[in-house]
């Protein structure tokens, strides 16, 4: 069965590992025969949530940006990937602020029950991502029909496409993609 996959590629970087993640993650679904969109926010107009849980009544945010936009198509998306680099032992600030501004999905009838990680980091220890693991598994509580079902951990990647020389990865992202 075609699912809808929806890839949120987090990094301000253009072309960075965790994009490069997203891309073979995206191939791999797309050959498996679903219906991907990746969605960049290197490019995005996204502010801060400001609290107001206005979005609790409305389902919709009173920010008219482009996180409003996203989170309605998250709404409608069977498949969740989201894509980061690991800053600080953390999930970068833009993928944060995205989760955040997804509170008007909380009291929404959702679709998504599948929820990916794709992390890239220069630290080689594969303990780098438990933050940015925990975090997101702390979004996932807050949806209870969703699970986090993969995490792919991009260890090594200094530099600007060094993901491509780490032996695997971009494999296991695609064959994660295949297998959603």
């Amino acid at each position: 069965m075609s699912k809808n996959v929806l890839i949120l590629s987090t990094s301000p970087r253009k072309g960075g590992n965790s994009d490069l993640l997203a891309d073979a993650f995206a191939a791999g679904a797309r050959e498996a025969g679903h219906e991907v969109e990746k969605v960049c926010l290197y490019d995005k107009d996204i502010a801060f949530c400001r609290g107001c849980l206005a979005c609790q009544k409305t389902q919709r945010c009173v920010i008219r940006d482009d996180a409003d936009a996203i989170a309605q198509k998250m709404l409608t998306a069977d498949v969740l990937v989201f894509a980061t680099p690991i800053y600080f032992y953390e999930m970068c600030g833009q993928m944060k602020t995205m989760l955040d501004r997804t509170n008007p999905l909380f009291p929404a009838d959702y679709a998504f029950r599948d929820v990916y990680l794709l992390a890239s980091a220069a630290d080689t220890d594969e303990s780098a991502m438990d933050g940015a693991i925990k975090g997101l598994q702390g979004w996932i509580a807050c949806f209870e029909k969703a699970t986090l079902k993969g995490v792919i951990r991009g260890v090594g990647a200094e530099g600007v496409g060094a993901v491509r020389n780490i032996p695997g990865v971009l494999e296991n992202a695609r064959d994660m993609g295949a297998n959603v």
